[in-house]
């Protein structure tokens, strides 16, 4: 089966045969009986890996934002860092949007915030070196973009991902050159 034919773990396989199923049809269309007649694995391997669909929803979603987090990351503008964090949504647009319009919605959002603080996180910690700044503003600044690069990215899908987002940001950014330079510079007067 296909099992024998493929390389890697069962556990890989399940996770490769749950987004290729995602990126055809709806989650609401996926069973466990779905991912182990299209994998070979047996139904057994399956629920030792896994205790149900959503326990391999989250699994593959925190993979994805671990793989994010984990490669150190120097971003030289704010839009380089939101476009790391959207990597995944444009590499597998039809899963994300059938994720996103699934019960299981929850999930994609814990992670996506995780993964939009981390790289804008990454971002004004370059902006912030050899500056002193509170803590309290680093936060507040750093909390502020977090939020609106998410609401923008979670819009967009929200609305079909039909707009180009790649385009907007950087437009957004064109326009927003210098402001956040502007409020740290501002915010270490303060101290």
């Amino acid at each position: 089966m296909c099992y024998n034919i493929r390389m890697g773990s069962a556990k890989d396989i399940i996770k490769e045969t749950f987004l290729k199923l995602l990126e055809q049809r709806p989650l609401s269309q996926i069973t466990v009986k779905d991912i182990v007649e299209e994998s070979g694995v047996n139904r057994n391997t399956f629920y030792y890996h896994y205790a149900d669909l959503p326990s391999l929803i989250e699994d593959v979603v925190m993979e994805e934002t671990e793989k994010i987090i984990s490669g150190h990351h120097t971003f030289d503008s704010i839009e380089s860092a939101i476009l790391k964090a959207l990597e995944f949504t444009l590499e597998h647009r039809r899963a994300v949007m059938h994720l996103y319009n699934s019960n299981n919605r929850d999930i994609f959002n814990q992670y996506f915030m995780k993964i939009s603080e981390h790289v804008i996180t990454e971002y004004f910690e370059s902006l912030f070196s050899g500056i002193e700044i509170s803590e309290g503003d680093k936060n507040l600044l750093i909390h502020y973009h977090t939020c609106l690069a998410f609401g923008q990215a979670v819009d967009w899908i929200r609305k079909g991902m039909t707009t180009d987002i790649i385009g907007q940001f950087e437009r957004l950014c064109e326009l927003y050159k210098g402001i956040p330079e502007e409020v740290i510079r501002r915010a270490s007067g303060n101290l």
